[in-house]
């Protein structure tokens, strides 16, 4: 089997702590990276969730509103109201 060089930048205190980290676990950097390609290539996917900041600000954004409609009104909602309402707006 073939090997090649992967060159990679990062930045300089996360490559000191990883190295800091893989030598605490026993490895060294090359190896805790060939874990991640194998891994990757046998799940085809990546070993953790990759998500943008859009539900977090549509989720906000809809809170916002609930707030606003609650405010606008002289009807007061339960405490249980309001979490069912918020649970309903995160899913």
């Amino acid at each position: 089997m073939e090997t090649l060089n992967l060159n990679v930048r990062v930045d300089a205190d996360d490559k000191k702590r990883f190295e800091q980290f893989c030598n605490s676990v026993g490895m060294n950097v090359s190896t805790a990276v060939n874990m991640f390609i194998k891994a990757v290539l046998r799940e085809q996917k990546l070993p953790f969730e990759i998500r943008s900041n859009t539900f977090d600000e549509t989720v906000y954004k809809k809170l916002k509103e609930a707030e606003v409609e609650m405010n606008s009104t002289s009807k007061r909602y339960s405490k249980n109201e309001v979490l069912e309402s918020m649970n309903n707006i995160i899913g």
